[in-house]
């Protein structure tokens, strides 16, 4: 029988996005995408051969009942009292979510405890986990890894949706950080840095309490970590094209030979921030329910640092065209 997955906010621009990447990637399962105005999604649905449903976050239960089982739910969507979360869990569903920042996770953490009979994903990272991934991949050339300078550059010719707006109001004020092995909360407007860029202009750019900062410093050992989000001009915008959006990953530390070096990877995605969080939920998607060819993932809580192939979710972002590079450092 084919998996059921209900993206809630599943024709929004992130929840339609990770619908469609489902349907590229071939994945015979059933789709359903919800949201309190179901008729907004029926010409995606009929392009994609998934079905509508109506679906209220803040009260859910009677709408999930009336949906029925289904195998994983996908919040791309704001759910700030956790009602779509309980209710997913309570029904005995999978669950993705993509809005929880480091100050946000502990009630997540206490439901998937009490209740979760299969997998939680959460994927408060920056794109959904993308760019944590990138960085183990760049982390694994190091023997001893001291500092993780991460950054993104949104551009405003990039579009975004509900989703990211409401996200938006935790983009300034206070955001964890690692700094000599202690973790600190600071204030994002007076602890700014400036990123620059080969070829380009420099960025301002401010520190975030994304998911990240924790899953690298404890996964890679790194003392310093932080993340920063700035805005400009991305390269896709400097090239006369569209938008793109663009991460940047500065790794100093040790690497065979003894010498301590700081290296610098890129990732560019020509089709913007969603596109690109939506391929972080894919790769989510296909390990909790075994498309990826492995069995399908037990019960907890899972975050993809420690979760997901590294390597193997490099690739197919790639082959989703998002370009990866390594550049001289600042």
């Amino acid at each position: 029988m084919s998996p059921r997955i209900l993206i809630a906010g599943g024709y929004g621009l992130v929840g339609g996005l990770v619908a469609r990447h489902i349907r590229a990637a071939g994945h015979d399962v059933e789709l359903i995408l919800a949201g309190r105005r179901p008729a907004d999604g029926e010409a995606l649905a009929k392009e994609l051969g998934a079905k509508t449903a109506r679906l209220d976050v803040a009260d859910p239960d009677a709408d999930l009942t009336a949906i029925g089982p289904v195998d994983l739910v996908v919040a791309a969507l704001q759910d700030p009292r956790e009602g779509l979360l309980l209710g997913a869990l309570r029904s005995g569903a999978a669950h993705i979510g993509v809005t929880r920042t480091a100050d946000t996770m502990s009630p997540v953490a206490v439901a998937a405890s009490a209740f979760a009979a299969r997998p939680v994903l959460m994927l408060g990272h920056w794109q959904a986990g993308v760019l944590t991934l990138a960085a183990q991949v760049a982390a694994a050339l190091f023997t001893r890894v001291d500092r993780i300078d991460l950054a993104a550059l949104y551009d405003y010719a990039d579009p975004i949706g509900p989703m990211t707006m409401g996200d938006s109001t935790g983009f300034v004020g206070r955001a964890l950080i690692r700094s000599d092995g202690l973790w600190a909360s600071v204030d994002a407007e007076v602890n700014g840095r400036q990123v620059a860029r080969r070829g380009q202009p420099a960025f301002e750019a401010m520190p975030m309490g994304v998911l990240d900062v924790p899953g690298l410093a404890i996964t890679t050992g790194a003392p310093n970590v932080r993340f920063d989000l700035g805005t400009g001009e991305s390269r896709g915008t400097q090239a006369g094209a569209a938008a793109s959006h663009d991460l940047f990953i500065d790794i100093t530390g040790q690497v065979e030979g003894g010498q301590v070096e700081t290296r610098r990877t890129v990732l560019s995605d020509p089709r913007g921030q969603a596109h690109l969080t939506a391929l972080g939920v894919l790769v989510g998607v296909e390990r909790i329910l075994g498309l990826d060819g492995g069995p399908p993932t037990t019960a907890g809580l899972k975050f993809p640092e420690s979760f997901l192939d590294a390597r193997a979710a490099m690739a197919r972002f790639e082959a989703f065209g998002v370009s990866v590079g390594s550049e001289d450092a600042p």
